[in-house]
C-alpha cells in the first residue's frame, strides 16, 4: 500500500501561484510514476501533469502548459505542483495518485493509489 497525502492548496486571486504537495509513504516512492489529477464541482476528475518514476520525462495537460511544473524530490518522498498564472477555471480539488514503475501516464486508470485531494480556489 501506498498512502499519499496532498496539502498546499488554498484561495489565491487569479494571477497568483500556488505550490501543491503530495507526500507518500508506504513503499519505495522513486518506484512510481505520480500524477496530478484535478476534479471540478459537476465534471469528470481529469488530467494535469505527470512525472516518471525515475523523475525524467513528464506529461502536462494542454490546460496547465506553461504554467504548471511538475517535480519530485525521491529523498523526501515528495511529489509537487508549483502552479503559476492561477486561472479561475484551475478551481478544483487537486489528487495526486501514484503508478507503479509507470511511465507518467494522462490516464487515471494506470494509477494504483491516490490521496484525498485538496482544494484550491481561484477568485477573479
Amino acid at each position: 500500500q501506498v498512502q499519499l497525502v496532498e496539502s498546499g492548496g488554498g484561495l489565491v486571486q487569479a494571477g497568483g501561484s500556488l505550490r501543491l504537495s503530495c507526500a507518500a509513504s508506504g513503499r519505495t516512492f522513486s518506484n512510481y510514476a505520480m500524477g496530478w489529477f484535478r476534479q471540478a464541482p459537476g465534471k469528470e476528475r481529469e488530467f494535469v501533469a505527470a512525472i516518471k518514476y525515475s523523475g525524467g520525462p513528464t506529461l502536462y495537460a494542454d490546460s496547465g502548459k506553461g504554467r504548471f511544473t511538475i517535480s519530485r524530490d525521491n529523498a523526501k518522498n515528495t511529489v509537487y505542483l508549483q502552479m503559476n498564472s492561477l486561472k479561475p477555471e484551475d478551481t478544483a480539488v487537486y489528487y495526486c495518485a501514484a503508478d507503479y514503475y509507470g511511465s507518467g501516464s494522462s490516464y487515471r486508470r494506470d494509477y494504483d493509489y491516490w490521496g484525498q485531494g485538496t482544494q484550491v480556489t481561484v477568485s477573479s
